[in-house]
């Protein structure tokens, strides 16, 4: 799907999410926030990151993740499973993380205040996020 950004928007966010197949597709990117929908794969995860200059924002629509949220890997407020309909804040300057340890996909969306990826970014995989050069962060 196109990014939609910065125009005026609407969408069903629950269909989108659940119709999503990539790790990573970015649906709207405006100057203070960014959308974007993820499938973490059984047996994946998002990536161990920081994002120091902004706050996220993550409900799981479907599956299972390993919420892992802290000052450092090793120092965690939160380390818990979450499963459809939780959502997550991660303040900026946390290290965070989330991990589906389940037999079947994970699908979320994120949102990003401000964005933290360029306007249309698309990763099929997670090894695409991790080998692109626009991507400053660990996933």
């Amino acid at each position: 799907m196109a990014d939609k950004g910065p125009n005026p928007y609407v969408l069903d966010i629950e269909q989108a999410t659940l119709d999503n197949e990539a790790f990573r597709d970015t649906l709207w990117t405006g100057p203070n926030m960014q959308l974007t929908v993820m499938t973490i794969p059984a047996g994946g995860e998002i990536g161990a990151e920081i994002h120091g200059d902004h706050d996220q924002f993550l409900r799981l629509e479907e599956g299972e993740l390993r919420a892992k949220i802290g000052p450092s890997e090793d120092d965690l407020e939160i380390d818990q499973v979450i499963s459809a309909d939780w959502a997550a804040f991660v303040p900026a300057g946390k290290w965070h993380n989330f991990v589906n340890e389940s037999d079947a996909p994970a699908k979320l969306y994120s949102i990003y205040a401000p964005a933290e990826h360029k306007p249309g970014t698309r990763h099929e995989t997670k090894e695409d996020a991790d080998n692109d050069p626009n991507e400053t962060d660990a996933a």
